[in-house]
């Protein structure tokens, strides 16, 4: 009987986080599904040690490091199985992650994709978060962060999933696409989920899927990269996707989160990483905009139903946990 789920593991120079992640795939309760290793240009020996400590794991050893969109393009291009989970080689899935979340779409025909509740794996009496959310400032909100892990309890209706623990039904890929390559890592999962729910695909969020996530295992937080790649695609998720009589709504906010966001990375010594993804962001403007008139015209749901998924931008709380951050 063929698998109902395809999961795909990306990996970067994280040999040592992979026996954690693979261990606890193997113990999931769920069991109709095949586990494909997408290895980005490893240097650190990963793709011959999960060879030889999981030989029921396929493995696809890229020659370069091509992102985490484009290494999980590698692997969603020709899938067969109806679902697909994604999940990142820093989180540990409980054991009835993956059944949680097939459950999920089984019983729940108009959601698409479903996200976890995904803990701080240091503390994990902390939501690292609880599915995704998004702004009326155009930014990426991770739901939850911080707060103790008894919170976020009930399935509900999300604006979005990471990707670093989430399942879709494979027709998303299908027919809404792949991932962005232009983005190669960082709001690739946000850009997924917007033209997603643009399409009348509902993400659902589903508690009792927990994984304990280490977070900036691969990519330090605050990093020059995570500045960077960060603050260039957010501005090309904005474009490609807000509707228009939206963008009239939410672009002053819009450009009070930038000139506020710039301030904080300037104290932090990142304010160059900071202009040179917003010089870039706007280098990349017109093929953003050419890949706006398909997500727009490809549409099919009306504004007021984005408008409802949008958050308040509680920018002073937002910077006051970054700032807290260690």
């Amino acid at each position: 009987m063929a698998e109902q789920v395809q999961v795909v593991v990306v990996n970067w120079n994280g040999r040592a986080f992979l026996e954690e992640c693979l261990q606890s795939l193997r113990k999931q309760t769920y069991r109709s599904f095949r586990v494909t290793v997408v290895d980005n240009g490893s240097t650190d020996g990963s793709p011959a040690w999960v060879a030889g400590h999981y030989p029921e794991v396929r493995v696809l050893a890229l020659k370069e490091n091509r992102g985490f969109a484009g290494a999980n393009n590698c692997a969603l291009r020709n899938l067969t199985a109806p679902y697909v989970a994604l999940l990142n080689n820093d989180a540990v899935a409980d054991p009835c992650w993956l059944e949680s979340l097939v459950d999920a779409l089984e019983r729940t025909q108009e959601a698409g994709f479903t996200a976890s509740r995904m803990l701080d794996q240091s503390q994990p009496g902390v939501i690292d978060r609880c599915g995704d959310g998004y702004t009326w400032a155009g930014a990426g909100l991770l739901r939850g962060r911080g707060k103790p892990s008894g919170e976020y309890d009930r399935r509900e209706w999300v604006f979005g999933a990471c990707a670093g623990a989430a399942l879709y039904r494979t027709a998303i890929f299908k027919e809404v696409g792949l991932f962005d390559e232009d983005f190669f890592l960082l709001y690739e999962d946000v850009d997924l989920s917007f033209r997603s729910q643009l399409r009348g695909y509902r993400c659902l969020y589903v508690p009792e899927a927990v994984v304990h996530h280490r977070g900036s295992g691969s990519l330090v937080y605050d990093s020059p990269s995570s500045v960077y790649f960060g603050h260039r695609n957010l501005e090309w998720v904005y474009i490609q996707n807000m509707p228009a009589r939206l963008i009239a709504r939410t672009i002053l906010p819009h450009l009070f989160y930038a000139v506020a966001a710039f301030g904080f990375f300037a104290a932090r010594g990142r304010g160059r990483d900071y202009l040179r993804a917003k010089k870039d962001a706007l280098k990349g403007l017109r093929r953003a905009l050419l890949k706006r008139q398909r997500v727009q015209s490809a549409r099919r749901v009306d504004d007021a139903y984005i408008w409802g998924l949008l958050d308040r931008p509680a920018l002073l709380n937002r910077l006051k946990a970054r700032r807290n951050r260690r």
